[in-house]
């Protein structure tokens, strides 16, 4: 694997494992997509937050192969209709070869805060329904799913046999933490491990064997990155921190990272 050292930093393919590509502008995306190769950046995990944003990211797959597109419905909004949440699951099963995986689904945290009254069963039922989907396509699944809510989607992932389960931007406690690295499912961290203590402590006691590093772009990071963009190349900043938590040689976290990213979500090597 080829690595290459700009002003004394080492920088080694990565692959962003969770990015909401079609949410940037057009401007953003391709300058993003003409940065890709000079930051390393080998694939664009672009998962979608309803049937727009579904369509949206197949017709950016179809036009740079580097992003791998995967469908869902993003939890932390409305419920769909009936009939949008069937014209999804149509949509689904005509392009299931073409997505990833199914995501981003999972249950609305930050919603249920701000919310007086929510229709809670609704909101499982109708990731059950998305997981149900992975299982037929056998696809991995994208989660949105932290603190209390993620004990209940493991249980879901149980229930129907999932292996292949992603947590993106994980935070809970050591316990659901533990179940979620028996049961051999992986967390990403975004760039605010750069400056998160919570954030830290959870990557330092999880295995990089079942870690992928991501942006979840354009959501923004404070830190180094106040009023940036937020691009890809953030990521090997990350990736750095990483590697000094853990007091593991830079290369061997950026190699293990790359492999996990690539076969979990059965990214051609290019």
């Amino acid at each position: 694997m080829k690595n290459s050292e700009k002003q004394g930093i080492v920088m080694m393919p990565v692959i962003d494992a969770h990015i909401h590509f079609d949410q940037y502008k057009k401007e953003e995306q391709n300058l993003i997509l003409d940065e890709l190769e000079k930051y390393q950046v080998k694939a664009l995990l672009s998962v979608s937050t309803d049937l727009n944003s579904a369509q949206k990211n197949l017709a950016l797959a179809r036009m740079d192969s580097r992003v791998k597109p995967a469908f869902g419905f993003y939890p932390e909004q409305p419920l769909p209709s009936e009939e949008e949440l069937q014209k999804l699951l149509n949509f689904i099963d005509t392009h299931h070869q073409d997505m990833i995986a199914v995501g981003e689904i999972g249950l609305p945290y930050y919603l249920k805060l701000e919310a007086v009254t929510m229709q809670r069963d609704a909101y499982i039922e109708l990731l059950e329904e998305l997981i149900k989907v992975a299982v037929k396509y056998n696809k991995p699944v994208a989660l949105h799913a932290i603190y209390e809510d993620a004990p209940i989607v493991i249980d879901l992932l149980e229930k129907y046999s999932v292996q292949k389960a992603h947590f993106h931007w994980f935070k809970g406690d050591k316990t659901t933490l533990q179940h979620t690295e028996n049961n051999g499912y992986f967390i990403s961290f975004t760039p605010d491990v750069v400056y998160e203590e919570e954030i830290q402590m959870i990557v330092q006691n999880y295995p990089l064997s079942q870690l992928m590093v991501e942006t979840d772009g354009p959501w923004p990071f404070e830190g180094p990155f106040q009023d940036q963009m937020t691009h890809p190349k953030m990521m090997h900043e990350a990736v750095r921190v990483l590697a000094k938590l853990k007091k593991i040689d830079l290369k061997e976290v950026y190699q293990q990272l790359h492999w996990n990213t690539e076969s979990f979500y059965s990214i051609a090597k290019s």
